[in-house]
This record gives structure tokens, sequence and C-alpha cells, in this order.
């Protein structure tokens, strides 16, 4: 049966668009899950269907929402060797490898982690009126690193809701082409959609949102820097657009400018054949035991190979401002965070 909810809006909700109020009000919902619901008929406003998402609401009116059914995803299991790091009757954490595509979409129907997590899990969350395997967050089809699924609707709640917080804290290793101009930095850029290439992001965009990312300069090599980065906010491709704003932009990046130049020596250039992008950490707190929880990642073995061919290269600066303390922009939280003397 659906579930159907009954919300009044509150005098602090007053002016407020429809699909922000219900976003905030029902944890574990997206926008996007919103805009669906009214685009299927499911909102209403004092008994009458709503047309759009962008209507604003007035003080004591009844917000109804008719959560549909769950409905089958079209994906099927498949055996797709999964790197696990962790796993309970709530979450499954793990290392994605580098070129395989989160989610099925037109040219990926198959061969995708929701193919591998439909075969691994027995269980899978339902929220949003689809059931699915609960991928709350996504990396880039050629990121590597440290992923979380939810298994149970509890634990998809409780997760997104600290996503949406910003109580997350994600944290990645990155080849940058060049040296950064000081061991630590903050970009604040707005990010949206560039405007000639839809497919891509800028940080130029008419239409954008607010995006955080903190770098931190761990090892430094002729042309090529190893970065630790947090994001702060969670934008597409927010490390790429944000790096090649800086003029660094990731190394094997060609989308946004981080082709190698043709100098470079081969030794470890030829590794260097996709974005050198790892989702090395994340940090957050169990949605339904409240543990605190730290997973990493191990390096991909191509970024893990093309590190080494680099120290080797360029041995003589290889322990230049390596794991050096986070300068005074990294404080609190994120600079304990970062300060951490963990091998790579």
């Amino acid at each position: 049966m659906p579930q159907e909810h009954q919300l009044i809006v509150p005098n602090d909700a007053v002016g407020k668009r429809v699909d922000l109020f219900l976003t905030e009000a029902m944890s574990g919902i997206s926008r996007s899950h919103v805009a669906g619901w009214i685009r299927d008929g499911h909102v209403w406003i004092e008994g009458l269907p709503v047309r759009k998402s962008g209507v604003r609401l007035r003080p004591g009116q009844t917000v109804c929402v008719r959560i549909p059914d769950p409905v089958p995803i079209e994906a099927h299991p498949e055996a797709i060797p999964l790197d696990v790091l962790y796993e309970d009757d709530h979450l499954l954490v793990i290392n994605k490898e580098a070129g395989l595509v989160v989610h099925p979409a037109p040219g990926h129907a198959g061969g995708t982690l929701v193919n591998a997590v439909l075969h691994h899990c027995d269980r899978l969350s339902s929220i949003g009126g689809c059931i699915r395997p609960g991928i709350v967050h996504r990396l880039d089809k050629d990121t590597s690193g440290v992923l979380i699924v939810t298994k149970t609707d509890a634990a998809q709640t409780g997760l997104s809701d600290q996503f949406k917080h910003r109580q997350v804290q994600k944290t990645y290793l990155a080849l940058v082409v060049g040296r950064m101009p000081r061991p630590d930095g903050v970009v604040d850029l707005p990010i949206g959609r560039h405007p000639v290439d839809r497919k891509k992001m800028s940080v130029r965009a008419t239409r954008s949102r607010n995006a955080l990312t903190l770098w931190h300069e761990r090892e430094v090599y002729t042309g090529i820097s190893l970065l630790e980065i947090e994001i702060k906010t969670g934008r597409t491709h927010q490390i790429r657009v944000h790096m090649a704003a800086m003029g660094h932009p990731v190394a094997g990046d060609v989308v946004y400018g981080g082709r190698l130049p043709q100098s470079a020596p081969s030794r470890w250039a030829s590794l260097i054949r996709r974005p050198m992008l790892h989702a090395w950490k994340i940090v957050f707190t169990h949605p339904v035991t409240g543990r605190p929880m730290t997973c990493r990642a191990p390096l991909a073995p191509d970024m893990e190979a093309a590190l080494t061919a680099l120290r080797e290269t360029d041995s003589s600066s290889a322990a230049f401002r390596k794991h050096t303390p986070p300068g005074p922009r990294f404080s609190g939280a994120v600079g304990r965070a970062i300060s951490e003397e963990t091998p790579l």
C-alpha cells in the first residue's frame, strides 16, 4: 500500500518552495525524488495536485504526499567481483575499481556496480518508491575508491541525512599537473552545468551551486603533485572542475585539460591513462548503531604504479613536502583528519 504523509506548513516555512520543504521535512528524501512525485501527481496542497516544484507555501497549508509502492528496478544481478572493505546487515562499503559505472544508463545497461550489488546482497533498500541498492553517493566511472551502499531503509535514511547535513567527511588523493602555489588551500567556486558542453561542469555556469574544496600538498615531483583533497560539498565532477579552475587539472583528465605534456617522462606518463583521482577515505557515523566509522580504500593498481614510477624517476624530490603538516587554512576537524600519518 502507498504510504501517505500529511504535513502542516509552519510559520518558518512560509514562502518556501514545496520541493525544498518536503526535502527538509522528510528524512532520506532527495529533491529529485520529490520532483518525481510532483511530476507523477503524488503531491497535493489543500487537496489540489501540485503541478510545479516551485510552488510557494502559505502558513497553515496541508501538504499531502503519497509515496508510491516500490517497483522493481530494471537492472539484473551479475556476478561481478566486488572488493569489500566492510559489511554488516545494514551497510556494504566497497573499493570501487576505476572504469566501473555505478548506475545503469543508456550505453551501460549492464556491467555496473548496481548489477554487482544486486548479486551480492539479498536485501535492498526501497526508499523513494523504487527497490534498488541504496547508493546514497556516487563516484565517476574512472574514479576509484571507497563507496558506501546501504542495504536497509533505516541505513539509507540515516546516511542520506548525514550527507545532506554535510556530516560525512570525504577525502581523496589526486595526482595533478604542475605544482600548487602553496602547501594548502581552499577553492570556493560555485559549480553548474557548462554553458556549451552539457556533459561538462563549469565554475562559469549561469546557474550554479556553491562548492567548497580543501587541498593539501603531500608529495611534489617534476611536473606532477600528489594532493590530499577534502570536499565539503558533493557537486558533480567537483574536484576535477576545481583543480582545472586552479590551473592544475587532475593528471589524465583530458575532459578538463589534464593531458600530460609531451615532455613528460614516459616511465610514468605512460601509466596515466585515466584521471588519477581516488576516493581514499570516508568518515561517518553508522546510521543504525551510531558507531563512528572510518573506511579507507587502498590505491588502485594503476595509480600505485604511477606513484612508484614518479618516486623512482624523481627520487631527489620524493620526500619534498611529504606528509607536511597542514597549513592554517586547514583548521578544526579538517586539519585533524588530514594530519593523520597514514601511509599510502
